[in-house]
């Protein structure tokens, strides 16, 4: 949230955060990156139009009585309900930021839009919860489809060549785990030229062959 504290000490401020008296601050709602003593705020983009289906990757903004909101980048806060993410019924007792508190990082699936265009979220099932590691990597969400590819042929090419973990969130927030910093950085540049070059033909083999010259030049150094 703008104006949160976000780390203390050695860190610079990047993307969307200031320094101040040795605290980094946000300055618009998003999701936390750390990465090489850098601190950044992915900010959500607000083009995404959710689908029943979709998985999406957020930040818990606000929690109300038996449920979360969550910014996926859509026109409206997405609504994450207790019965939605821990398979039971909301009591009043229960400590809803012990579950999710503000500024987490979900994997969640839309199930359900209200009339209003309300995504409805779940956090139940594999590979949804709460994001314990990773990097993130913004993209414009009509460009997804691009990095999935026909039957999921230029993201399994990617898994393949990097073995690295990838969750594509429909909204255009990528989750990125790879055992291998250097690895990591690779898969970045990879959703980066996707990205630049989206609407060109022959864009898997060409990343495949982006790919293969980078490692070479890894193994070279």
């Amino acid at each position: 949230m703008p104006g949160d504290i976000l780390a203390e000490g050695r860190f610079r401020a990047g993307e969307n955060t200031y320094r101040l008296g040795g605290k980094i601050y946000a300055t618009r709602i998003g999701l936390v990156e750390y990465g090489r003593g850098v601190v950044s705020v992915i900010a959500l983009r607000s083009n995404y139009e959710p689908r029943v289906g979709d998985t999406v990757v957020g930040a818990v903004v606000d929690i109300d009585l038996g449920s979360w909101r969550v910014d996926v980048g859509a026109p409206a806060l997405a609504i994450l309900n207790v019965p939605d993410a821990i398979g039971e019924s909301f009591k009043q007792e229960m400590a809803l930021p012990e579950i999710f508190d503000i500024g987490d990082v979900v994997v969640a699936r839309v199930v359900k839009l209200n009339r209003d265009g309300t995504p409805i979220l779940s956090t139940l099932g594999p590979g949804l919860g709460r994001v314990e590691e990773g990097r993130l990597v913004r993209m414009t969400p009509t460009k997804i489809p691009r990095l999935i590819g026909k039957k999921g042929s230029m993201v399994n090419m990617i898994l393949k060549e990097t073995g690295c973990q990838i969750v594509i969130g429909q909204n255009g927030v990528i989750l990125v785990n790879c055992r291998d910093k250097e690895m990591e950085d690779l898969v970045v540049q990879v959703l980066e030229k996707i990205e630049n070059e989206a609407h060109t033909t022959g864009l898997t083999n060409r990343i495949y062959g982006f790919i293969r010259e980078m490692k070479e030049k890894g193994r070279d150094e």
